[in-house]
């Protein structure tokens, strides 16, 4: 997902205030009494990973907050469309929340859905958000981003770029940037990151976009060389790796990890949600266990997170159009 300037500056000592801004007293009866039965949360992918951590610690930390069991149910397949769809289609009561990432708004620009991103489900929050990293094998001919701009730009479609999948956040980061400093680099597309790396770091593929926290063991190693984050800000976690954005103003990609439900929930529970949510990503050890998995916890309003999920819709479905981007 796109975080823009203005969302990417709501940090953690923000938090604080969504949580006051719906104090108990601000609640209407059903978010009075909510919860008061287990509440299922849906993870559209695969068991292991870390949107699958980053449900169980989400599960550990509301339990005591709602003093009731948080169903952890995987139901992945159809680039997380499988697992999206139940949740959109559950009763609209907030005992289904279904745990979305990036493809959550890339699917749309995609493929045909069962079910409309907007219309069908509520926004209750961001959580968190992970960059995004180039990296380069480390005999390419520059060691950052303008250097590696340059390059490529004087060699029209001579280097490759590898990525997890077609369609996928890292492959759309690419693009976009393909787009913004006019670069003819060819998409070299895995299943996965894994085989990815190998290519890379032998040379048979130039660049890599993945992850950053997956890819700071090569980093750190020298198997692979850092050029940039595709982001705002420097990162807390790599500091000494400059974003895109201070060579090419403006540019933010971040890897989005949000909370949904099914549209037409009572708004007053959604917000309950929403409070609750703040106050689990407030505490040190939700912290500690997002910042191992490479995230850092953000929050927006309910609000806030519907009119950003279709804002990066509307980008998204213009790249998709624009670069002809499709599916494996």
């Amino acid at each position: 997902m796109i975080i823009d300037c203005q969302r990417r500056q709501l940090t953690l000592g923000l938090l604080a205030t969504g949580a006051a801004a719906w104090a108990p007293g601000a609640w209407a009866q059903g978010a009075a009494t909510y919860p008061n039965k287990p509440v299922t949360l849906i993870v559209p992918n695969a068991p292991g990973g870390a949107i699958d951590i980053l449900a169980r610690v989400l599960q550990q930390q509301l339990h005591p907050i709602w003093n009731q069991s948080i169903i952890v149910e995987y139901k992945p397949g159809a680039g997380t469309a499988v697992g999206t769809d139940f949740a959109a289609k559950a009763q609209p009561n907030g005992y289904t929340l279904c745990l979305v990432a990036t493809p959550h708004v890339i699917n749309p620009a995609l493929r045909q859905l069962p079910y409309d991103t907007v219309k069908d489900l509520a926004g209750i929050t961001v959580i968190g958000v992970s960059n995004i990293l180039i990296s380069a094998n480390p005999d390419f001919p520059a060691n950052n981003l303008k250097e590696a701009i340059a390059v490529i730009q004087k060699n029209p479609g001579k280097y490759s770029y590898a990525s997890p999948g077609s369609g996928s956040s890292m492959h759309l980061a690419m693009e976009l940037l393909k787009q913004s400093a006019g670069l003819d680099i060819l998409h070299v597309p895995f299943k996965g990151s894994g085989p990815a790396y190998p290519e890379v770091m032998a040379g048979r593929v130039n660049l890599l976009v993945d992850p950053l926290f997956s890819s700071m063991p090569f980093i750190r190693s020298g198997k692979l060389k850092p050029l940039a984050l595709t982001a705002l800000k420097r990162s807390t976690i790599a500091p000494e790796i400059p974003p895109v954005a201070e060579t090419v103003p403006g540019f933010n990609v971040e890897s989005m990890f949000g909370l949904v439900v099914a549209s037409g929930t009572p708004r007053d529970v959604v917000h309950k949600i929403y409070s609750d949510v703040v106050t689990a990503l407030q505490k040190p050890e939700t912290q500690k266990k997002m910042a191992e998995l490479g995230m850092e916890p953000m929050t927006i309003t309910p609000e806030q997170f519907d009119a950003q999920i279709k804002t990066d819709i509307e980008r998204w479905t213009r790249l998709v159009k624009a670069a002809h981007i499709t599916t494996d």
